[in-house]
C-alpha cells in the first residue's frame, strides 16, 4: 500500500516548487510543440435557472482555489525539466457577461458562440491560470456556467470532486455558514513527488519486467481501412458519432456478461477487439483504456492528472469463439489492472517504440467506459441543465466511449480523425 506524506514546502518568491508527475510531464512537452493548442481543454457548460448568488458563486471558487493546490499551479523549468510552481491563494474573478439585453432570439446564438470562444481558447502553461470560470447572464433568472480546466491540473474524477465541492460550499455560502468541507491532508505535489520516488528500483522493475513481456513483438500500427492516406503529422482534427443500444440488446449483453462472470468493460472491449479484427485483418493488436489512477482512499478527494492508461493486447489468433475471445480479454484485463501504477509516459520511455508524428505511439485506438450513470450536477436551489458544446478533434485515429445512463442503458460514440474518415 502507497504511504503519501505532505512535502515540505520550499518557498520562492511566494512560491514553491515541486516535481511533475509523470503524466504532466508528457503534456507540458506536447505544449511546448504547440503551444497555442485547446486539444487538452477539459470543460462544463451548465444552464442555471433561478436566481444564482454571484458573491457566494465567487467565494465559494475561491475557497475551492485555496484548498486544491494544483488550481493554483503553473509550469517552469529547471534544468531543461518542467516543474510545477504552486501559487499563493488569491481571488480568481469570474468573468460576467450579460447578454439580457439582447434581443431574445439572438441571445441563444450569442451566448453559444461565447461558450464556444471559452472553451477554444488555449491556455498558458507558463502564466496560468489554468482554470477559468464564466458567468453568461441571460436574463435574472437563467446564467450559463463555464468551466474550464487544463488537463495538466484536472481529470474526469476531479471534475465529481471540483463539482461537489462547489455545490457544497455555495449552498453553504449563501446560508451565510461557513465552509463545511474537511481539510484536506495531502495535496497532488505530494503524489507527484510520492510517484518519482516509488518508480525507481524494485518496483519499478517488477511492472516493467510485466510490461515489456505483454507487449513484446506488438505490431507499431493498427492498419484500420482509411478513407484517406495518413498525413506526415497529426493534425488531432475529429469529429463524434453517438449512439443507443435498444433495450434489449442492452439486456442481452448484461445477459452474457453475467452468464460468463466478466464486468461490462470486459465484454464490450472483446466485441471491440472481433470488430477491429474484422476490419483490419490483424489478430493481433494493442488498444489502450484511460484508468482513474487512484488506487488509494487518500487520493480520492484531491482534484488533479491522475488518469493512466492501460496496454490491452488483442490475441484473435486460431479463430476463437467468442467466449473464448471474452476469457481472454478477462485475463489479459486483470493482469493490466494488477500493473496498473507504471505510467505510460514511464512505459514509452522505457520501450523506445518505433515514433511518428503522424500517430500515437503503442496505440492509436481508444476504449472508455464510464462505470457510473451520467452524474447529476447540482448548485444549491438552482436547476442546472448541461449544454453540449461540439469539439472536432480526435486525440486518436478512433476512440470508442460506453456509458449507461439513468435507465441503464448503454450508451455510446465513436471519436474519430477526420484527417482519415469521412
Amino acid at each position: 500500500m502507497a504511504t503519501f506524506e505532505a512535502q515540505a514546502r520550499s518557498i520562492k518568491e511566494d512560491a514553491f516548487r515541486c516535481p511533475t508527475s509523470f503524466a504532466q510531464e508528457r503534456l507540458w512537452f506536447l505544449d511546448q510543440f504547440e503551444p497555442e493548442s485547446a486539444l487538452y481543454n477539459l470543460f462544463s457548460v451548465v444552464r442555471l435557472k433561478g436566481a444564482l448568488s454571484l458573491e457566494a458563486l465567487q467565494q465559494s471558487f475561491d475557497t475551492i482555489l485555496a484548498r486544491h493546490e494544483v488550481l493554483r499551479t503553473v509550469f517552469g523549468t529547471e534544468h531543461d525539466r518542467p516543474v510545477q510552481i504552486v501559487l499563493p491563494p488569491r481571488t480568481q474573478p469570474i468573468t460576467v457577461t450579460a447578454l439580457s439585453a439582447w434581443p431574445p432570439e439572438e441571445r441563444e446564438t450569442e451566448m453559444m458562440r461565447l461558450a464556444k470562444e471559452y472553451v477554444e481558447t488555449p491556455f498558458d502553461l507558463t502564466h496560468g491560470p489554468l482554470i477559468r470560470m464564466s458567468v453568461i447572464k441571460m436574463s435574472e433568472d437563467e446564467q450559463v456556467l463555464v468551466t474550464i480546466f487544463h488537463h495538466i491540473i484536472f481529470d474526469g474524477w476531479s471534475a465529481h470532486v471540483f463539482f461537489t465541492e462547489l455545490d457544497t460550499l455555495y449552498t453553504a455560502f449563501k446560508k451565510g455558514q461557513p465552509s463545511p468541507l474537511p481539510a484536506l491532508t495531502i495535496q497532488y505535489a505530494d503524489y507527484a513527488s510520492w510517484q518519482k520516488n516509488w518508480l525507481q528500483g524494485e518496483a519499478l522493475e517488477e511492472d516493467l519486467t510485466f510490461w515489456k513481456a505483454q507487449l513484446a513483438g506488438a505490431p507499431a500500427l493498427l492498419e484500420l481501412p482509411t478513407d484517406r492516406p495518413r498525413p506526415p503529422t497529426q493534425s488531432f482534427q475529429g469529429a463524434r458519432l453517438h449512439f443507443t443500444l435498444t433495450r434489449e440488446l442492452t439486456e442481452a449483453i448484461e445477459q452474457l456478461r453475467r452468464k460468463n462472470s466478466v464486468t461490462m468493460f470486459m465484454t464490450i472491449v472483446a466485441a471491440f477487439e472481433v470488430f477491429l479484427g474484422r476490419y483490419t485483418g490483424q489478430q493481433d493488436f494493442v488498444i489502450g483504456t484511460p484508468i482513474a489512477g487512484r488506487t488509494e482512499a487518500e487520493l480520492e478527494p484531491l482534484i488533479g492528472f491522475f488518469t493512466n492508461t492501460l496496454m490491452l493486447r488483442a490475441n484473435l489468433a486460431n479463430d476463437p469463439t467468442f467466449i473464448e475471445v471474452l476469457r481472454r480479454v478477462r485475463d489479459n484485463a486483470l493482469n493490466a489492472f494488477a500493473h496498473q501504477d507504471l505510467p505510460f509516459e514511464k512505459l514509452v520511455e522505457e520501450l523506445q517504440p518505433e515514433r511518428s508524428l503522424s500517430y500515437n505511439p503503442l496505440f492509436q485506438v481508444l476504449f472508455a467506459f464510464q462505470n457510473l450513470a451520467e452524474e447529476q450536477l447540482a448548485l444549491g436551489d438552482l436547476v442546472l441543465s448541461e449544454i453540449k458544446v461540439a469539439r472536432f478533434n480526435a486525440k486518436f485515429d478512433l476512440s470508442l466511449y460506453f456509458w449507461s445512463d439513468e435507465d441503464g442503458m448503454l450508451k455510446g460514440s465513436f471519436e474519430y480523425n477526420s484527417d482519415i474518415f469521412d
